[in-house]
């Protein structure tokens, strides 16, 4: 009763042989590794539970029936083109590196896990012994990494869980009908043209990866993170995704007015918005954007904007506004978060590199009293800094101040002792002079400031009694430092050149918990004893300069 054959490099081995091991009902293992002549198998054996097929370069077709098969070794078989297989009890099978396979049938019942990996001859059609119907129905794990003959993949899957597709750079069509998929991968799928998720079960998505899809379609329930970001000719997107919170579209130039209405329509969760560089957004897609009811964080950076009043009346809720390089935005067009008070929530602005002027700068840092994080860096309108108690350019604004429209209570708005500014920074402004910052001003949260590489900037004059941070180095012309800031741990003055040491010496005298002191390349400040400068102010453990770090 013969159970277990092992033929191994056996040269005369054919495909002739097989109708002799045909005959032996029993078998229950079979190795044929290394039998270079041998083209074709072909079994039907009730018993047969594992076989090894390797290194058997004439092998081109494989037929296997055995209802308790439960393992299959497949390697270094570079001829084999056809693979039929039927078992009830298979649950993995792995082809990796078959580079010719491109015919595959498989009625397993029970398998899992399915590995394909470099199969570069499989064609479209091997989706369809996926799909449901055929022949694979509880089917979790699927891989198709580097099957670079594939060109549309379709897959309508009530079973997959996980697939995998990366490095099919053929692939230009791709779409999925999976209720119960969790994960895909599509790194290195750089052609994709044409994608749709109807339905998934993703939690998540990230199609930034693929750079020439220009049509979208999800409809994923459960998905709350999606990423668009680089998907530069996407130009149709329709997204219902009722769960979603985060959707990130940076770099999207062809997205249109109609793609933004239909996603806010059908995601009215999204909290954070990102839209930088989407240069096709409008008025209108700004304006559909009282959907989102949540919204907190929205990025226009990089975009052609000069009208931000549907912002204005639509995100009522806005913690977070980026408009960073917004060129064409004006002094008006910032009217209203000053002037009637719109945004009553929003703490953090950021402004870098946009064409705003000096007189709404200072409006903004004047009336917006509940902005905790301004971002200014680059702003080349800027010229000086200089805060004071006189608020009358807010034009007698409340400083609770709700919209008509707003629903938003006055007792949601944070209590205002002062101003609520914790971080201002205004890296890189050319043009600024002075920054001057009273204790009148009220500024009580201040913790940071950083106006590293102004390179015009000659004079500070800081009474900060929370300032922790401090940063101004590069800042070639500053000459006068004064310095009232009880609580300042870290100040730095790389690259100060013009700063003298009795400047610096009697800036810091007022600074009891300074800690760190950066003067390298600071050439007027003598870098072989800094006695003077501790003995001004004792709390200093480092100084880094030129000479000593």
């Amino acid at each position: 009763m013969l159970i277990d054959l092992r033929l191994l490099s056996c040269e005369g081995i054919t495909s002739a042989s097989m109708a002799a091991i045909a005959y032996s009902r029993l078998l229950e293992a079979l190795q044929l590794d290394n039998c270079s002549l041998l083209t074709s198998v072909s079994l039907d054996l009730p018993h047969l539970k594992n076989i090894s097929l390797v290194h058997l370069r004439k092998f081109a077709d494989l037929n296997l029936r055995s209802p308790v098969l439960s393992y299959i070794k497949v390697s270094r078989c570079s001829a084999l083109h056809r693979v039929s297989i039927t078992s009830t009890t298979l649950q993995k099978l792995v082809l990796q590196k078959q580079e010719s396979l491109s015919s595959l049938s498989l009625q397993c019942h029970n398998l899992i896990d399915v590995d394909l990996t470099e199969c570069e001859s499989l064609t479209n059609a091997v989706c369809e012994v996926f799909s449901d119907g055929g022949g694979c129905p509880m089917l979790r794990s699927l891989i198709l990494d580097n099957c670079e003959n594939l060109s549309i993949v379709e897959l309508n899957s009530s079973s997959l869980s996980c697939l995998s597709l990366a490095g099919c750079r053929s692939m230009t069509l791709l779409r999925l009908s999976c209720p119960n998929l969790q994960h895909v991968n599509l790194d290195g799928c750089d052609h994709l043209q044409s994608a749709a998720f109807c339905p998934v079960g993703l939690e998540s998505l990230n199609l930034g990866i693929c750079p020439k899809l220009s049509v979208l379609h999800i409809e994923a329930p459960n998905m709350s993170i999606l990423e668009l970001k680089g998907c530069g000719v996407l130009s149709k997107a329709s997204i219902n995704c009722p769960r979603l919170t985060s959707l990130d579209a940076s770099f999207c130039r062809q997205l249109v007015d109609d793609s933004l209405t239909c996603m806010s329509e059908a995601c009215p969760m999204i909290e954070h918005l990102i839209l930088s560089s989407c240069l096709s957004i409008g008025i209108d897609g700004l304006s559909s954007l009282h959907c989102l009811h949540k919204l907190t964080l929205l990025d226009l950076s990089y975009t052609f904007l000069d009208n931000l009043k549907p912002v204005f009346n639509s995100c009522l809720q806005l913690k977070v506004l980026k408009l960073s390089a917004c060129k064409y935005l004006s002094d008006s067009s910032l009217d209203a978060l000053y002037r009637e008070g719109a945004l009553p929530l929003l703490v953090e602005l950021d402004l870098s590199y946009s064409s705003i002027g000096q007189n709404a700068i200072e409006d903004l840092l004047a009336c917006c009293t509940n902005l905790v994080n301004v971002n200014l860096n680059g702003c080349t309108n800027f010229q000086e800094l200089v805060c004071g108690s006189d608020d009358s350019s807010c034009v007698d604004m409340p400083v609770d101040f709700c919209a008509p429209s707003s629903a938003i209570k006055s007792e949601e708005i944070s209590e205002r002792s002062g101003r609520l500014l914790e971080v201002l920074n205004c890296t890189g402004c050319p043009n600024i002079k002075k920054v001057v910052i009273p204790s009148i001003a009220n500024f009580l949260h201040l913790s940071k400031i950083n106006l590293n590489l102004s390179t015009n900037l000659k004079e500070v004059d800081l009474t900060c009694p929370n300032l922790l941070t401090l940063n101004l180095s590069n800042c070639s012309s500053l000459e006068v430092l004064k310095l009232d800031c009880p609580r300042l741990s870290n100040l730095q003055l790389l690259a100060c050149i013009m700063l003298q040491e009795e400047e610096l010496e009697s800036a810091i005298s007022l600074c009891s918990a300074l800690e760190f002191l950066n003067v390298h390349s600071c050439p007027k400040i003598n870098a072989l004893d800094f006695g003077r400068l501790r003995l001004g102010c004792p709390s200093l453990k480092r100084i880094q300069s030129s000479l000593i770090s």
